[in-house]
């Protein structure tokens, strides 16, 4: 037993009053069953008070990683502590592949799926979509398991769960034959191009990312990752962007040597869809994060909604990314329901100047209904928030179900998605 730390960014120092390591399932079972407030940490990267407890914080990180993979079925199991960067390595010695990684391969997986976390392309769903099976501890210690194909009626709202069904120990993912990538980064975009071309710039590779710092009228980068068997000749002009004469990093000014393999050099999945390498953690307490999801059918407005306070986005920002992810029926995911076009924000850490252009973003974002990643930054009233969410009260009778009492409740939880 620990004192309570904070979170990967530092803006968050957890209220509970001890963070509890448990080494064995058992272990983890008697700890809830005895425990009237728990929440379970995943990497600790978030961004708001989403893991705290008034209670107990539990970190899985001494339960056994175990990554048990079934060739016969093409799926996996692996325990929610273990982390995408050791995983995909040991997916791909076996011939395996995840259809889509996030951007940082050193976030957990339990903790990714759980927030809804998602890569980019305009066919790939978020992380969670990969699951097919979830086995969790509930309040009163017993373990369960919800499956894809054995409970259609609870699992879509077992997924992305926001920590509030249950310990989560274990996910069972679909596989794909692994395969290799190619990536190339593009410069200059000018942004008129999305007004004609949005559409064919987002699905002209397997993972398009748009990044811009709102400076100018021009993208800055266009990050394409294409499966190498699919990649053709590369454009010498990509809507008006021209190819990087060198490998490059998101954000301006810095070196590119933390960056996954850029110009064309084809590489694993694992070590290419990422845009950051494993064996570096960047920007760990140098800043600050908020994403906001609307539907793809709607990005080129809400790109001139954002374009139009870029003065105010600017000043605050390290830079921005624009991703697409495809729509699935998970009932918390931010792109349930629909094709999904993601804002994403990397600030300086200065919550206090972060605050209000949040707010001046999430006005300019309301008439297309946006949500917001549950694990970053935001501004919304949780009733704004809540409405967005057809099924939440399906959620809610699913949280009553497995947690009657609210061990796995928390402040945020409870504002947010319960409306207590």
């Amino acid at each position: 037993m620990t004192h309570a730390a904070t979170n990967w960014a530092g803006n968050v120092t957890f209220r509970a009053d001890r963070v509890e390591r448990p080494s064995s399932l058992d272990e983890l079972r008697a700890l809830v069953a005895r425990s009237a407030k728990v929440r379970v940490l995943g990497s600790g990267h978030s961004f708001n008070r989403i893991a705290d407890s008034p209670g107990a914080l539990v970190s899985l990180d001494g339960l056994p990683p175990d990554v048990e993979i079934d060739s016969a079925s093409a799926t996996v199991r692996v325990a929610a502590a273990v982390r995408y960067g050791d995983l995909g390595r040991r997916l791909h010695d076996k011939g395996f592949a995840l259809p889509n990684l996030a951007s940082l391969p050193h976030i957990s997986v339990a903790g990714s799926v759980a927030t809804g976390t998602h890569g980019s392309g305009d066919a790939n769903g978020g992380l969670a979509t990969s699951v097919s099976a979830v086995e969790m501890v509930t309040a009163g210690g017993d373990l369960v398991t919800l499956s894809r194909d054995g409970d259609p009626g609870r699992f879509p709202g077992a997924v992305v769960a926001l920590g509030a069904l249950g310990a989560v120990v274990g996910l069972t993912l679909d596989l794909l034959p692994a395969f290799e990538v190619r990536q190339r980064v593009y410069e200059g975009l000018p942004a008129e191009a999305l007004d004609d071309h949005f559409g064919d710039l987002v699905s002209a590779a397997y993972s398009v990312s748009l990044f811009t710092d709102w400076r100018s009228s021009r993208i800055n980068q266009v990050w394409v990752k294409e499966r190498a068997g699919e990649a053709g000749e590369a454009p010498a002009d990509l809507f008006g962007a021209l190819p990087a004469d060198g490998p490059r990093h998101p954000v301006p000014g810095m070196g590119a040597d933390h960056c996954t393999a850029q110009m064309g050099v084809p590489g694993p999945w694992f070590e290419r869809l990422p845009h950051f390498r494993p064996d570096f953690t960047p920007s760990s307490g140098e800043e600050l994060q908020a994403e906001y999801m609307v539907p793809r059918s709607r990005a080129v407005e809400a790109f001139h909604a954002l374009d139009g306070i870029r003065d105010l986005i600017a000043p605050v920002l390290q830079i921005s990314e624009i991703r697409t992810v495809a729509a699935d029926d998970l009932w918390l995911s931010p792109s349930q329901g629909r094709d999904t076009v993601a804002f994403h924000f990397t600030w300086i850490k200065d919550t206090d100047a972060v605050l209000p252009v949040l707010g001046a973003i999430e006005e300019r974002l309301a008439p297309f209904d946006a949500r917001p990643h549950w694990g970053k930054l935001f501004t919304l009233p949780p009733a704004v928030l809540r409405s967005r969410y057809e099924r939440l009260g399906d959620f809610r009778k699913l949280a009553r179900h497995y947690d009657p009492d609210g061990v796995f409740t928390n402040e945020y939880v409870e504002r947010y998605v319960l409306d207590a």
